[in-house]
């Protein structure tokens, strides 16, 4: 199950409150595009400025939205081991079909203290995507680590984040075929398919959903040439998305589409105004021209 491209969704605000009809709409984009599997408050999903209560009412609506239509996960990751566990059996009640848990962040845990971080979460029941990305939490799995996981029972998958993929094809030689790699890196995807991974856990979804799904269908038919051009094609709209921190620029994206507002959480603010012009051309190479503006 866990393979394809997932889109880590953005969380839509209005007047300081989730934007639950934003966020349907979203959901159903999504799938009618095709994709294979949504996140929920994840890192793109802002889910380190939101309440747990509004976390999991992100949650509900996503899973009630594609409840038989495409796998749900939710992200559950915290630097608190007892908070992680807490919230993954709070998300279990929602039948999501899995967690993705970031490795804690701040703390910098030696490599046993990730272990023990997920082997604690695993005993909830619920299938883990573990997330690797020691460019916001200041720690980073080995493959050593990696491999320990892809012994553990319910963790199946691993977010591979760093951009780094020698590291990324060692995590893979010490996973075998136990555990699905993904990328977390837009820009890694293609190049991670072809060392062994399984997919990616994507930001531009969330603005092409359908090239991006298509990227991966095409690869897993064995039309490489045509993933080659769907890839190249992307990039120009994937650099553009990270000209700020994640998830500035995504969401600046989807309001100038319509589909959301500008409205994002500090310590996060709007896509400065000296970069939107910028944007707003990639946005219209891509054929998607600006449509809205709050």
């Amino acid at each position: 199950m866990f393979e394809g491209t997932w889109t880590a969704l953005v969380t839509p605000f209005r007047k300081n409150q989730v934007d639950v009809e934003a966020l349907r709409t979203l959901v159903a984009r999504q799938i009618q595009a095709g994709i294979h599997g949504l996140v929920a408050c994840g890192t793109t999903g802002e889910a380190a400025a939101m309440s747990p209560e509004e976390r999991l009412l992100v949650v509900q609506h996503v899973a009630e939205e594609a409840k038989g239509k495409v796998p749900v996960v939710a992200g559950t990751g915290t630097n608190n081991t007892r908070l992680s566990v807490d919230m993954t059996r709070k998300v279990a009640e929602m039948k999501v079909d899995g967690v993705l848990v970031v490795t804690p962040y701040y703390v910098k845990p030696p490599q046993r203290g990730l272990l023990e971080h997920y082997r604690q979460i695993a005993q909830v029941g619920l299938p883990i995507v573990a997330y690797n990305v020691p460019g916001r939490t200041g720690v980073s799995m080995t493959p050593e680590t990696v491999g320990d996981l892809a012994k553990m029972d319910k963790v199946v998958a691993l977010k591979e984040a760093s951009g780094d993929l020698s590291l990324a094809g060692f995590m893979l030689l010490a996973a075998g075929e136990d555990l699905a790699i993904l990328s977390g890196d837009d820009f890694t995807y293609l190049p991670l398919l072809a060392i062994g991974g399984r997919g990616c856990i994507s930001v531009v979804s969330n603005v092409a959903p359908r090239e991006t799904a298509q990227l991966f269908n095409c690869w897993k038919a064995g039309q490489v040439k045509q993933a080659q051009k769907i890839h190249a094609q992307l990039l120009p709209l994937i650099k553009a998305l990270f000209v700020e921190s994640n998830p500035i620029p995504v969401k600046a994206a989807l309001a100038l589409m319509g589909l959301c507002s500008w409205e994002i959480r500090t310590p996060l603010v709007s896509l400065s105004e000296e970069l939107r012009p910028k944007l707003e051309k990639i946005l219209s190479d891509f054929g998607v021209g600006e449509k809205y503006r709050d």
